[in-house]
């Protein structure tokens, strides 16, 4: 099963991250690009590939004791963009930040309390983001680019995440659905 661990959105951050979605569908009606459904919209903290389903425990386990020690995150959601860039994305994105380094901290706790079950640690450094849209080709990317540059200072809240929590991916030709396989709190 394909697994990944996730911060979930609060209700509100959620709410003005669709808004800011719909905004870009709109200014871009002629862009070739897949919208993730709102509903599956999260912070990836550790992406972890196909898990064999006799490993989730340990990963649980692991989760948990990697959690216990951490205190609940304060994060902002805000600014749009894309990687590699706004103006040529390949995926587009509102942007999360946390207090001082506290949400690097976070995604380096949970990926180095994996690497001994056999999970690589992540080469590139962590960008904390919720991905809005995949591009599939460059079609009415110009206008995309200048919604998204629009963006770039925009405001999505803040909010308190009190938890991560181990996801499995369902791929569906309609989109991925996600299953929480368990909620790890900060501080135990």
């Amino acid at each position: 099963m394909r697994c990944f661990v996730a911060i979930d959105l609060s209700p509100e951050v959620r709410a003005a991250i669709v808004r800011a979605q719909a905004g870009l569908r709109t200014a871009a009606p002629q862009a070739d690009v897949r919208w993730l459904d709102p509903a599956g919209m999260h912070l990836t903290l550790a992406f972890l590939g196909e898990v064999r389903e006799d490993r989730v425990a340990a990963l649980q386990s692991t989760l948990t004791a990697a959690m216990t020690p951490r205190t609940p995150l304060a994060l902002m959601a805000s600014g749009l963009g894309g990687f590699p860039s706004a103006r040529r994305p390949r995926v587009v994105w509102a942007g999360i930040v946390g207090e001082g380094d506290a949400l690097g901290r976070t995604a380096a706790a949970v990926t180095s309390a994996l690497v001994p079950l056999g999970f690589p640690a992540e080469e590139r450094p962590f960008s904390g983001h919720v991905t809005l849209a995949r591009v599939r080709s460059p079609r009415g990317l110009r206008p995309l680019g200048d919604a998204i540059a629009a963006g770039a200072q925009a405001d999505f809240g803040t909010w308190t995440a009190r938890d991560v929590v181990l996801y499995r991916s369902h791929l569906r030709p309609s989109g991925a659905v996600y299953e929480p396989l368990g909620r790890f709190p900060f501080g135990g």
